[in-house]
């Protein structure tokens, strides 16, 4: 974006729009009224360009809009191939620095409307060789924003948008799960103790353990892409509140199979405009789905860092790998700094998801107009998630190893075997020789074979790994 300081430098072109005039940067392919929005929200610093999924599903949807006004004699041929030309452009990578406005705006998203209107009239005014701001010959409102309104077209781009890049969030979700998998495949033979309430519970093997995270993030790649579905409904043909006003009859169906066509999406119409131009239920329900990953996400970091104090005064059955020194002040300290940052991505989606559920709480009669704060957050939370999961999976747990003779010595030393043997001794017995060895501070295993209650050989049996950590068949 040009700042107020390199705009005194610049050749300028006179705009004008409802409120006046205003000078537009010469070199700028957007307008008046994108320039005017910048001028009124100077908010998050984070512009649309910020997102290029929103860009290009912007294109996308006027693209779609002007191939239907044409196929309904609504269009030109020669405007709609130039407007084509511009979105190719658009799609290309081209001109995404000239999308600028804020991604926090007021107006429902009518900014960001006109920002992507104004982009594209353009650019296809400079291929037609004319000159940016000539609207005569290519206008934003006119032609661009034909049959359309920020009402129907933001909401379908921002739907279009999490769909595109929701598939990332699955990549890196598949690909975690698949590390920490590997990781249990690993650490399948490493007998360690359980915890319950962070304290000593009954023997597992490590491998079990990171199966666990594997599992739980399992669930959620199926979930999420059930939930990316409702974002298939839209309501594109509804212009302003659902009516279709200023369309052709046969425009809104006609516009979401362009859609789908030029995107690959199978997108259906809402059956009812009205309601699908106000509700933001579907937000709502995926923005939920991303909090429970993120739940999920942080309470695997809280273990990591559990299991891996120390190295010398904690649990220490882990090692995490070395990101970054620990300490300004105290030499050889290391951080599990990777886990800490995954919590904190966690935090935020978290407070994402509250700031969107007010959001879409805050919708009034036919439109919500905080549906820019949900795009954003959205969004936001999407490509947190997605970043902090592939430093998660490379920067730690590809690197962690166990620290085998650790967790078998935790597991000997361990009042929680007992519950191993328990059948065996019957709970009054094994309460009263784990009250023992918690008095005194001698093992479980040696006061049990002092005291003749089992022999060794069965003491050892009843303690084989394979006997610890999965159900067995006991005789009656």
């Amino acid at each position: 974006m040009h700042t107020p300081a390199t705009e005194t430098k610049l050749a300028m072109r006179k705009e004008k729009d409802l409120l006046g005039e205003l000078d537009v940067p010469n070199t700028a392919y957007y307008g008046i009224q994108t320039r005017r929005a910048c001028q009124n929200f100077d908010l998050s610093g984070i512009p649309i360009k910020h997102f290029p999924e929103l860009v290009n599903a912007l294109a996308y949807v006027k693209l779609a809009c002007a191939k239907t006004n044409n196929q309904l004699g609504q269009l030109s041929d020669k405007k709609t191939q130039i407007i084509e030309a511009a979105v190719n452009k658009i799609l290309q990578g081209h001109h995404h620095e000239d999308f600028v406005v804020d991604m926090i705006q007021g107006g429902a998203g009518t900014s960001t409307n006109m920002n992507a209107n104004e982009v594209i009239a353009n650019i296809g005014l400079e291929l037609m060789d004319k000159e940016k701001g000539n609207y005569t010959h290519l206008h934003p409102n006119n032609d661009i924003n034909k049959s359309q309104s920020t009402n129907d077209v933001y909401p379908t781009a921002v739907r279009l948008s999490i769909i595109l890049l929701h598939s990332q969030l699955v990549e890196a979700l598949t690909s975690l799960r698949d590390t920490f998998s590997n990781k249990a495949l690993e650490f399948h033979d490493i007998i360690k103790m359980g915890r319950t309430q962070l304290q000593d519970a009954v023997p597992m093997t490590l491998g079990q353990e990171f199966q666990s995270f594997a599992s739980t993030l399992n669930e959620d790649i199926q979930r999420i892409a059930d939930l990316s579905q409702l974002l298939k409904e839209v309501n594109l043909g509804g212009t302003a509140i659902g009516t279709g006003i200023n369309t052709n009859s046969d425009y809104a169906p006609l516009a979401v199979q362009e859609l789908a066509n030029l995107t690959g999406v199978d997108f259906i119409l809402a059956t009812d405009l009205i309601e699908a131009s106000s509700d933001m239920g579907a937000f709502v329900l995926f923005s939920s789905m991303l909090k429970r990953l993120a739940v999920k996400l942080s309470k695997i970091s809280n273990d990591l860092r559990l299991l891996s104090m120390g190295p010398r005064c904690g649990l220490a059955e882990i090692q995490l790998p070395a990101a970054q020194p620990g300490s300004s002040i105290m030499p050889g300290k290391i951080n599990p700094v990777i886990p800490e940052a995954m919590n904190q991505v966690a935090y935020q989606v978290m407070g994402n998801d509250l700031a969107i559920t007010f959001a879409a709480e805050a919708g009034q009669l036919q439109l919500n107009a905080m549906e820019p704060l949900i795009a954003y957050k959205v969004l936001e939370s999407i490509r947190l998630l997605t970043k902090s999961m592939g430093m998660l999976e490379t920067r730690c747990i590809q690197g962690i190893t166990a620290n085998k003779e650790r967790c078998q010595e935790l597991v000997n030393n361990s009042i929680g075997i007992i519950t191993a043997i328990a059948p065996t001794l019957g709970y009054e017995t094994a309460t009263r020789v784990a009250k023992q060895a918690l008095a005194t501070g001698r093992s479980v295993l040696e006061l049990v074979l002092e005291e003749n209650l089992m022999d060794e050989k069965e003491l050892k049996t009843c303690l084989q790994p394979q006997n610890m950590v999965k159900p067995q068949h006991r005789e009656v």
